[in-house]
């Protein structure tokens, strides 16, 4: 009988790979496959479904097989572990393999999108400007916590410390003060390089009609837009905005029992960077919203009013998400009708 089905635990050299026939029978079971060898395998099998791990060199692997006519699923891992016999087999590569076999069958399973190269070479960016954002924090984390042990204690915010730390310098003893330049410097070299990431980035941005188009929703800039973008394309791996909303873990967590609904805080599940550029972009709409009384506006200022601050700010993130997927998903086809809420 021909192989249906196929699940593949990735690794850096050596794979394993557990494929089923119709009746779900293993037919193809081999826990150590080469990196060499793994793409000649799969190439001769015929068109099957191959269920994998969203882990590093998916998407990779994923556009390769689809290239010889496979069907491939990409799963998040913590959705992959109830489907492992641990009792059975025990945590290894080709236990997970047949976990993976299985998961990607379930007719409810929630899969990753497969990203082309443009994606990946567009979050490549994202990544990328997000690290060297991540180490300009640590680095005046750590400026803080050396001139505390002279007496120095200066404002969290970064442009009040620039600007106060110079009349302190004189203070350091020599070495201190060597070291304290140094830092500045690098946060300054730091600056500069964020700087090019932005402008690439919004250049990116700008080169799209699509990525036009998420930036006239209120809260969504050319970062925002790219990441997008570049994270689920086109929307077509997802039924409708919630779904969206929800990958993205804006929507409230769920603990019902008895017939009593119970609704507590977001998840906080999947692409974490999409959703704080989310939350920021609509604490940028509240914090514009002055006096302004269209109707968009007179929405967002109730919904503070009557739940507060973050509440309306992740609110409008999930808004925005669902937007988001009708602008991507319909195109030209949707129209945001003027001040809407």
């Amino acid at each position: 009988m021909s192989i249906i089905t196929v699940g593949i635990d990735l690794a850096k050299n050596v794979f394993a790979v557990h494929g089923v026939d119709d009746n779900g029978k293993p037919a193809l079971v081999k826990p150590k496959v080469s990196r060499a060898d793994l793409l000649p395998l799969i190439a001769q099998l015929p068109p099957c479904l191959i269920g994998m791990e969203a882990c590093s060199g998916a998407h990779h692997w994923a556009r390769l097989f689809r290239q010889h006519g496979h069907t491939v699923r990409l799963i998040a891992p913590k959705f992959v572990t109830p489907y492992r016999m641990s009792g059975k087999r025990g945590k290894n590569d080709a236990a997970d393999a047949a976990a993976i076999c299985e998961a990607v069958t379930r007719p409810n399973m929630r899969f990753v999108p497969v990203k082309d190269e443009h994606q990946q070479a567009t979050l490549t960016l994202h990544r990328t400007r997000q690290g060297f954002v991540e180490e300009r924090t640590a680095l005046y984390n750590r400026l803080r916590g050396l001139i505390a042990e002279f007496g120095i204690v200066l404002p969290q915010k970064i442009e009040r410390l620039r600007i106060e730390i110079g009349a302190h310098l004189e203070d350091l003893p020599g070495w201190a003060n060597r070291c304290v330049g140094d830092l500045l410097a690098h946060a300054d070299r730091l600056d500069e390089r964020i700087g090019e990431y932005d402008r690439a980035i919004a250049q990116v941005a700008r080169e799209d009609e699509r990525s036009r188009r998420l930036m006239q929703l209120p809260g969504i800039g050319p970062t925002t837009a790219s990441a997008l973008l570049a994270s689920i394309g086109i929307g077509h791996d997802f039924a409708n905005g919630r779904q969206l909303a929800a990958w993205i873990g804006l929507v409230p967590g769920q603990y019902s029992s008895g017939g009593k609904a119970r609704l507590g805080r977001i998840t906080k599940a999947g692409d974490g960077y999409l959703r704080s550029l989310l939350v920021l972009g609509a604490r940028a709409v509240l914090n514009s919203l002055g006096d302004k009384q269209d109707r968009f506006s007179r929405w967002a200022r109730n919904l503070v009013e009557r739940r507060g601050y973050w509440r309306a700010a992740v609110a409008i993130a999930a808004k925005n998400a669902r937007m988001a997927w009708a602008v991507l998903k319909y195109g030209e086809d949707f129209r945001l009708a003027p001040n809407a809420a």
